[in-house]
C-alpha cells in the first residue's frame, strides 16, 4: 500500500532571525520542493509562507514559525510531502514506492530486492540485495524497465 506521507527533505538549521529554516532536500532538488504550499512535520500540515533556493537547500518561512527560538526547535525535523500534491511525470516513481521491489536480469534471474538508491553527483545507483549485493547505475545501458507495480529488469555484465 502506498504510503500518503513522502518523506521529502531534513530541517537541518535556522536562517536568520526571523524563523526561516534550512531544508535539505532528499527529493529531486529544493526546486522541486518550491511546487508545495504545505509541508507536513508528524503528520501534521504546515503551511509555507515563503520559500527559495540557496545553495542547493530550500529556505522557508513556515506559519507559526516567527523567530530563530521556535525554528530551533524544529531542527532535524523530516518534512514530508502529501502523495496527492505530487505529480510526477511519466515514468517518474518516488523512491519510497521502488525500495523492496524485485529485480530480474534480462535473462530472468531472480537477483534481489532493491534496498537502496544512491543519489550520487554523476547519477543514482540502484544497490540490489540478494544471494549477493549488487549496485546498478541508473542508465538505459542496464536498467532496461522500472515498473511499480512488478519490479525492475536490468542487464548485467561481466563484473556486476
Amino acid at each position: 500500500m502506498e504510503k500518503r506521507f513522502l518523506e521529502a527533505g531534513k530541517i537541518t538549521n535556522t536562517h536568520g532571525v526571523r524563523g526561516e529554516v534550512r531544508i535539505t532536500p532528499w527529493a529531486d532538488s529544493a526546486q522541486f520542493l518550491r511546487r508545495f504550499s504545505v509541508f507536513y512535520i508528524d503528520e501534521k500540515p504546515v503551511r509555507v509562507l515563503s520559500s527559495r533556493v540557496h545553495k542547493s537547500q530550500l529556505i522557508a518561512k513556515l506559519e507559526g514559525v516567527d523567530d530563530v527560538n521556535t525554528a530551533m526547535g524544529l531542527k532535524n525535523r523530516v518534512i514530508c510531502i502529501d502523495r496527492a500534491d505530487a505529480k510526477l511525470p511519466e515514468g517518474r516513481f518516488f523512491v519510497q514506492d521502488l525500495l523492496g521491489l524485485p529485480v530480474r536480469s534480462d535473462a530472468g534471474e531472480e537477483l534481489g530486492t532493491l534496498a537502496d538508491v544512491l543519489e550520487l553527483p554523476q547519477g543514482n545507483v540502484y544497490v540490489v540485495r540478494g544471494a549477493r549485493e549488487i549496485l546498478i547505475p541508473d542508465v538505459p545501458e542496464f536498467v532496461l524497465d522500472v515498473n511499480a507495480e512488478t519490479g525492475l529488469t536490468v542487464h548485467l555484465i561481466e563484473g556486476m
